[in-house]
Order: C-alpha cells, then sequence, then structure tokens
C-alpha cells in the first residue's frame, strides 16, 4: 500500500532540536498539507531532553521530578523519552483512499524500522502487546501517532545511542525500565561496529520512503 499519494515529499533533517519548536512546526505543516498547499514531510529531530505523554499516559505533574521539560501531546500511547543520540522520524501525509488504515500505516513504520535495523546487521521484530521494534526482546524504537483531517503526525523514536539512565527514571511506554535497549547496545553485545545517528538516518530515511511511499531502496 502506497501510504504518501504525494508526488514528492520533503525530507527536513532538522538536527539538535527543541521540542516545542518542531512540534509548532508540525501544526503548521499538517494544516497546509491538509489544504494541499504543501506536499508530504518527513521530519527527522534528535531532541534536547524532553518527556512527551500521549494520549494515554496521565498527567504532567507526575514527571516533574525529572528536571527536564514535559508535554502532552495527542499521539496515541504513553509517557516516554527523546534526547541526544535518539533519531525521531515524522512522517507527516495526507492520507487517502485505502490508505486511511491506521493499522497498516503503524504496521509500515514497523516495517521501515525492522529494515533499518536489519542493515545494521540486527534482527528486529514485532511485540503483539507493544507496538515499536525489538530486539533480543528488548524495545529499540517506540511508535506513536495521531491524526488530523485525515494527514498523519508524530512518529517514531528509534534508540540509536540514547543515554537508557532517563528511561530508568520512569516506566518509559508503561513498560519496566530495564526493556529499553540502543542499537549501540545490541551492535556491542553481536560484536558488530559502532553505529552513528547520521548513518541511521539515511537509512531511515531509505526505508521509509519504500515502507510508505513505495520506492526502491538505495543500496
Amino acid at each position: 500500500m502506497r501510504f504518501s499519494r504525494s508526488p514528492e515529499w520533503v525530507v527536513r533533517d532538522l538536527g539538535r532540536a527543541d521540542y516545542a519548536e518542531v512540534n509548532a512546526l508540525q501544526e503548521d505543516l499538517i494544516a497546509k498539507i491538509a489544504a494541499g498547499e504543501e506536499p508530504d514531510h518527513l521530519l527527522l529531530a534528535e531532541f534536547e531532553p524532553v518527556i512527551t505523554i500521549g494520549r494515554g499516559g496521565g498527567g504532567a505533574s507526575q514527571y516533574a521530578h525529572l528536571g527536564v521539560p514535559v508535554h502532552e501531546i495527542s499521539r496515541g500511547g504513553k509517557a516516554t523519552f527523546h534526547g541526544p543520540g535518539q533519531l525521531v522520524a515524522y512522517p507527516l501525509l495526507r492520507l487517502e483512499d485505502e490508505a486511511r488504515d491506521l493499522h497498516a500505516y503503524l504496521h509500515a513504520l514497523e516495517d521501515a524500522l525492522i529494515g533499518v535495523v536489519s542493515d545494521f546487521g540486527l534482527q528486529g521484530g514485532r511485540d503483539p502487546r507493544n507496538t515499536g521494534c525489538w530486539v533480543n526482546g528488548r524495545k529499540l524504537a517506540s511508535i506513536g501517532v495521531a491524526v488530523r483531517r485525515w494527514v498523519s503526525w508524530h512518529g517514531l523514536a528509534l534508540n540509536v545511542s540514547t543515554d537508557l539512565d532517563w528511561f530508568r527514571r520512569f516506566d518509559p511506554c508503561g513498560l519496566d525500565p530495564e526493556v529499553m535497549t540502543t542499537m549501540a547496545a545490541e551492535c556491542l553485545a553481536a560484536g558488530r561496529p559502532a553505529v552513528k545517528i547520521s548513518d541511521v538516518s539515511s537509512r531511515l530515511v531509505d526505508r521509509l520512503a519504500a515502507a510508505l511511499r513505495n520506492r526502491d531502496l538505495r543500496v
């Protein structure tokens, strides 16, 4: 299934970024994409430390002790951490016709993540109870999406070399903190070379293009 029908999509790598600013950019773009004033977009970012809370995550006050900004947002899911070493991708797509299948959309995002980790010699998989990408029974990436006027926003967060101590300060996505892992940790355990977030970013763009736009992968 092709989820992005836009003749082209705009890929913007925002680098190290402030969460609130990127969220405001999403708000602006989804209104324009819904109105046909902008093509589909893919935003990439590596955030300064922040906690985001989805629709199932309770109030912000319970995370005040963490000493970082906390944002209650409209995506699905509970609370998670974003910060340095984590690659975040937000596909902003105008979903049409059969592409308005959010279960299939989540599955496509998982496909892209599983493909990315395989590019670095890791075997990713799914957990039927929790969305995301899992390696060796541990959670490597989280997914939380929302749709407004049938434009998708929010997206996925892939732990490349994230400091896992942040996840131990609360229950990420309602899970035991020890379930979280990173590509760096899994590559080290497998005796594989270290990964750089810039290399992972390039592969993630390709994998998302294949999963969401039916575009061939670059070799």
